[in-house]
This record gives C-alpha cells, sequence and structure tokens, in this order.
C-alpha cells in the first residue's frame, strides 16, 4: 500500500525533504536490496556533510535533541534507500533498529528511537508500522548521539 500519488507525493504534502545521502564513513554502501527486502546500513544524524551534534544521551544530550537526531537518521535512511531503489517501490517499513549513546544510568532509549518511528508512521501511515529495537551502547561512530537502521519490503 502506498500514499495515492506515491511517497513522494506524501514527502511533498508533509513539507519534508530528502536530504542528500551522505558518503560512507567507512567501507560500506548506504542500503542494500536482497529481494524484496532493502537494508540500510546505520544512519547517523549527519545534515550538510556533519553531524548535528555529539555526546551522549541522559549526559551532554537531552531526549528531545536525540529524538530530532533520530528523525535525521531516519530521513537519511530513506535517501538511501530512494537512492536505490526509489521511494515509492517501498511497500512498507518492515524494521527500525536504533542505536543510543548512553550516559550510565540512561534508560530512556525507546523514547530516543521514537523520534525515527514517529516520523516513518507519519509518512507511511499503517505501512509505517514497524519492529523495532531500541539499544543503549557505550558509543557510536564519529560520537554520535544516535544511529538508524531501517529494512524496508518493496512492492511486488
Amino acid at each position: 500500500m502506498s500514499a495515492p500519488g506515491g511517497w513522494h507525493a506524501r514527502l511533498v504534502e508533509l513539507g519534508i525533504r530528502l536530504p542528500v545521502v551522505a558518503a560512507p564513513v567507512a567501507a560500506y554502501v548506504p542500503a542494500v536490496r536482497s529481494g524484496s527486502l532493502v537494508f540500510t546500513s546505520g544512519q547517523l544524524p549527519f545534515v550538510d556533510g556533519g553531524l548535528r551534534r555529539t555526546g551522549k544521551v541522559g549526559g551532554s544530550v537531552d531526549v528531545e535533541a536525540a529524538a530530532a537526531d533520530a528523525k535525521v537518521c531516519a530521513l537519511n535512511g530513506l535517501a538511501a534507500i530512494d537512492e536505490l531503489v526509489g521511494l515509492d517501490s517501498v511497500a512498507r517499513i518492515v524494521r527500525v533498529v536504533g542505536y543510543v549513546a548512553s550516559a550510565e544510568g540512561f534508560t530512556g532509549q525507546p523514547r530516543v528511537v521514537n523520534g525515527a518511528s514517529e516520523l516513518l508512521g507519519t509518512i507511511f501511515g499503517e505501512a509505517g508500522q514497524h519492529a523495532r529495537s531500541a539499544i543503549g551502547v557505550a558509543e557510536l561512530p564519529l560520537g554520535s548521539p544516535v544511529e538508524v537502521e531501517l529494512t524496508v519490503e518493496l512492492s511486488a
């Protein structure tokens, strides 16, 4: 199921623009297709080629800022999917995995990853309902507070 006119039309309706796909920071590609699924690499909250912020959530980064970063990560993932197969070929969001660089004692990882989940729900509606993991970690690449991976199913 897709939006009338496709997912690109839905983005326009919402006033959302996909960013330019971030260049990989190591030896990988932004997204890979396997059969009817597309898996993104972990997406960091890059804006205009740089991280929005660094730090640990529950420490120097508050939950609301980290949730906003998770939203940016999801948009970066959608951009990688769009570049690989075209966003309008997405049937549904299957899975979201969010990693949160967490200060000692911080347990609000699900609230952070909601930034990504809620954005996907807004864009894709019922097709945006997904399985999810929200994982606290000690460190993330480049000092990022959050990293998000997407798995999507493509239309037949």
